[in-house]
């Protein structure tokens, strides 16, 4: 968390929570979602204005935590402000670096060990979930070839998952707005 997000926190510490109003799709895209675009109807549906600014979203991305109820959120100066999330808290990223080997990220840019995915899951959608350390999240699309690799080279062995089963068993909230 930024040193500023952590001053504001200090001097503003009861600061109501804001709902409904950021989300992170499938793609790992942040949008940010006005009360237009709110009564329209629920995330992804209704999606919003979608977050271009590379300082905005490095800065989402570095105050971007989770509470201890399973909620996501991003610490915006002294409130915080929950996340609506398509599928997953963290969108993966693969890349192989020069020698071959396999380079997973976060969304937000941070590393996931390779060796820390506990499990692997596709579901009903034909997703593709790496269950690690880190907690659940969903490769992205684009980054499918070199997920079948893995699973070619045998490395990853997915098993069929419901996505509904996903947020129970890995301790996340996809609405906080309708938690």
């Amino acid at each position: 968390m930024d040193e500023i997000v952590k001053a504001a926190l200090r001097k503003w510490p009861n600061v109501p929570a804001c709902r409904g109003w950021l989300a992170l799709d499938a793609r790992g895209d942040w949008y940010l979602r006005d009360d237009r675009t709110q009564a329209a109807g629920p995330f992804p549906q209704s999606k919003g204005s979608r977050v271009e600014h590379d300082k905005l979203r490095e800065f989402i991305g570095r105050n971007y935590l989770a509470d201890e109820t399973g909620c996501w959120f991003f610490q915006n100066g002294p409130q915080k402000v929950f996340v609506e999330l398509e599928a997953a808290p963290w969108v993966l990223r693969l890349r192989r670096d020069a020698a071959g080997r396999l380079d997973i990220t976060t969304h937000t840019g941070q590393p996931v060990p390779a060796g820390d995915v506990r499990a692997v899951w596709v579901d009903e959608r034909g997703r593709l979930f790496l269950h690690a350390r880190i907690g659940l999240g969903l490769v992205a699309s684009a980054d499918m070839d070199l997920a079948a690799d893995e699973v070619l080279a045998g490395r990853w062995q997915p098993e069929e998952v419901s996505s509904a089963t996903l947020p129970a068993f890995c301790g996340h909230v996809l609405s906080p707005a309708r938690a």
